[in-house]
């Protein structure tokens, strides 16, 4: 049986994915290999949760490539304009979902979805 899991994004440009998942979204490397030079792979700590980001000659992602990563964030609408002014693509601008969340969506270098929620207060059933 599973114990855990760990996503890893393959990524064809490290750097790029390090100033996004890093610098942009506020997520710390814990981990990385080789420990100089250029990194072939990195643990990212993202809150409670890691990311791998391991370097992959060609890799791909985009629509239809069947994976998602999901942050909360703590202001879905600073953290999607922040992310627009840096120059990254905002897919969906930040709504407030039928669930009770804040959400947007927009997209890392290489095309991976990448969805922001906030929880909303009042949660619809707590009005």
């Amino acid at each position: 049986m599973i114990e855990s899991a760990f996503p890893i994004v393959e990524v064809p440009d490290m750097e790029a994915a390090l100033r996004f998942y890093r610098d942009a979204l506020g997520a710390t490397v814990v981990y990385r290999f080789p420990p100089d030079g250029e990194p072939l792979f990195a643990t990212l700590q993202a809150g409670s949760a890691q990311l791998g980001l391991g370097l992959a000659e060609g890799a791909t992602a985009g629509e239809g490539a069947g994976m998602l990563l999901w942050f909360y964030v703590d202001d879905v609408d600073a953290t999607t304009r922040a992310l627009s002014d840096a120059g990254y693509l905002v897919l969906e601008e930040p709504s407030d979902s039928e669930w009770g969340e804040r959400v947007a969506l927009v997209s890392d270098p290489f095309g991976t979805r990448v969805r922001l929620g906030q929880p909303i207060a009042p949660q619809p059933d707590e009005e």
